[in-house]
């Protein structure tokens, strides 16, 4: 919930006029008509704390009213072992939220398993198996996806009110580039794959006349890092890309993404040409631990900015002042 005298008394004032037994939070449905309210999660749960901190938010989220939830990926911690029953449980875990729920694959869950003797390729299968089966997203109420290939079914599109949403499997650890040469000819195969989602998206969004689109992907890609940075090499085809088709676009796109635990609404992006600020690029980082807190958006089709943003503090998960 939102620690602020304002939103505490509005939200007291409405509950109190709401009927009895009305148990979802009624937030949402106070907005403009047309608008709709999303959550923004990931990277978690990470260790026995975070499964509690874990159920602390899901009880919070599933007493909002929300259209779906984002899981920006990393379901468990990089030196975690990759074994099926830590899979099995986040997807328990997610299936008991009660909105749909989308899910794009971190780099602890495949690419990191090397770290504890797995097979990265291997578990990049099973994680497509698992999460990833029909068109149908995750948690208790379903909507439909359209998934991009049997082979990519992580990358999916679908638009509420008009907007566009997408995912891009883009992962930490530099995207999977420059470890071994198979795991280099992972990175190529899937870039490519990632390339041609990104402008498919893009083209959606024009044709159905979208006054937005919003991305996720896992990865903090490093706006910040020159572009022959280590950390940076596996995702300055993508980077490229978004510029180029975020300029031509010319209407409100955020990029929402995890990784490296710094909750932060930000406009890092600038044209490789002329330096100007893209003001139309926003660039949402979802909370991470010690942080298992929430981002809830508010999408207004109608107005010009299109997208909003509130930090959502789960008190219970609030780490105490040493």
């Amino acid at each position: 919930m939102r620690r602020t005298i304002t939103s505490l008394t509005l939200l007291f004032a409405v509950l109190l006029a709401a009927p009895i037994g009305f148990a979802r939070s009624p937030v949402a449905s106070a907005e403009r008509p047309g608008s709709f309210a999303i959550g923004l999660i990931g990277d978690f749960p990470y260790d026995d704390l975070g499964v509690a901190q874990a159920e602390n938010l899901i009880d919070e989220i599933n007493s909002r009213r929300l259209s779906f939830v984002i899981h920006d990926g990393d379901i468990k911690a990089g030196s975690t072992p990759c074994t099926g029953d830590v899979y099995f449980a986040n997807l328990d875990r997610f299936n008991r939220i009660e909105d749909p729920l989308i899910y794009t694959p971190g780099d602890n869950e495949w690419t990191d398993c090397h770290r504890t003797g797995g097979d990265p390729l291997e578990r990049l299968d099973f994680l497509r198996g698992i999460f990833f089966p029909t068109d149908q997203s995750l948690g208790e109420r379903t909507i439909t996806l359209n998934r991009q290939s049997d082979a990519y079914p992580e990358n999916v599109r679908w638009t509420r009110g008009g907007v566009t949403f997408a995912t891009l499997h883009i992962v930490g650890s530099n995207n999977n580039l420059g470890r071994t040469p198979e795991a280099d000819a992972e990175y190529t195969a899937r870039n490519a794959a990632n390339l041609e989602w990104l402008h498919e998206s893009f083209e959606a969004a024009r044709k159905k006349d979208s006054p937005g689109i919003m991305i996720a992907i896992q990865a903090n890609p490093g706006f910040e890092l020159e572009p022959d940075d280590p950390e940076r090499t596996g995702f300055n085809d993508f980077l490229a890309a978004l510029e180029q088709e975020t300029l031509a676009f010319g209407r409100p796109v955020v990029l929402v993404h995890g990784d490296s635990h710094y909750f932060r609404i930000d406009k890092p992006m600038y044209s490789s040409e002329t330096g100007a600020h893209v003001v139309s690029f926003t660039r949402v980082e979802t909370f991470g631990p010690p942080d298992v807190h929430w981002v809830r958006a508010v999408v207004r089709p109608g107005s010009s900015e299109v997208f909003s943003f509130d930090d959502e503090i789960v008190e219970e998960n609030v780490t105490p002042a040493p």
